[in-house]
């Protein structure tokens, strides 16, 4: 079984069931095989734009080769999906999550409440942990006391320290002082968490450029990563809200959570495609491990697996 069969399982069997009721008795590929495929691609939230592309790109492979069988079908829409998440940043298909040269190196964490941001922070610690890395959480959500407690909870499960203050404190002033820290104690890894309210208001932008000018104090080019938090499962939601963070900063990353739950994960192809960000991340469970490092080959390896074709 493949690293993305569990966190994709739902999506692809939506995804190939709609296929082949399109296709089941069909000598050839017509209009209304063509209307069904895009609509499978819409039902999976790979999003208006994003599928038309695939879809005309498929017609103009239909015209010119005039019969398709399924299996056909099915490596065309691979090749395509492939390519539009080709990014000059990873054009092997592979992201590199971290970039150690900096030290220590910065990762502001942002999204909305609900998304499993701080989960992602403590699952990501932990995978930090786990290759000897030494790590240091900021705890810069101080709206909410259980944003708070439950990230204090999870550096206590992946065995990182954490810097936190009062409630209602100056996030700024928390990132402040776990950057200092960091570089007192010869950190490797920061992690920022940041409150997730206020996604689409000035107030947003307002606060994480406060953020990220007073931990430039300390290291003047912190932060080296701002790695957004989507939650999978909201389909189309969730590429609204990568369009409002990336207006209020500089989005370099995504962290897509919940995709095992859901049968929406064309929503990862259509973010890539749409934004041009790459996917570092995918959440496919709850467990402290059950965070992967996103491979392009291997998310349409296990989304086009034959197996699954039979």
């Amino acid at each position: 079984m493949g690293l993305f069969d569990k966190g994709i399982q739902k999506t692809k069997q939506s995804f190939f069931e709609r296929i082949s009721r399109a296709v089941v008795g069909k000598s050839r590929v017509d209009d209304d095989t063509l209307d069904a495929i895009e609509e499978a691609l819409v039902a999976s939230d790979m999003g208006v734009d994003t599928t038309l592309k695939i879809v005309d790109n498929l017609q103009d492979r239909v015209e010119r080769d005039k019969y398709l069988s399924f299996d056909e079908l099915v490596d065309i829409l691979r090749d395509e999906i492939s390519k539009l998440m080709d990014l000059e940043n990873a054009p092997d298909g592979v992201v590199r999550p971290f970039d150690f040269s900096h030290k220590p190196y910065v990762i502001m964490v942002v999204g909305v409440n609900g998304v499993g941001k701080t989960t992602t922070i403590g699952k990501l610690a932990s995978m930090l942990k786990a290759q000897g890395k030494k790590v240091i959480i900021g705890a810069a959500d101080t709206f909410r006391a259980a944003a708070v407690d439950q990230l204090e909870i999870w550096a206590q499960r992946a065995g990182v320290d954490i810097v936190r203050q009062n409630m209602g404190s100056d996030p700024a002033s928390v990132a402040f002082d776990t950057v200092k820290a960091a570089v007192a104690r010869d950190a490797d890894v920061v992690l920022i968490d940041t409150a997730g309210r206020l996604h689409n208001r000035i107030d947003l932008m307002n606060e994480l450029t406060k953020i990220r000018n007073v931990m430039r104090k300390v290291v003047p080019d912190a932060p080296h990563d701002v790695l957004l938090v989507l939650d999978a499962s909201t389909g189309q939601n969730a590429y609204q809200q990568a369009k409002e963070f990336s207006r209020a900063t500089d989005v370099t990353s995504l962290a897509l959570t919940k995709l095992d739950g859901t049968a929406k994960g064309g929503v990862v192809i259509g973010i890539v495609d749409q934004m041009k960000i790459p996917v570092k991340f995918i959440g496919i469970g709850e467990g402290i491990d059950d965070l992967k490092v996103f491979d392009k080959k291997e998310f349409v390896a296990s989304l086009f697996s034959k197996e699954d074709l039979k």
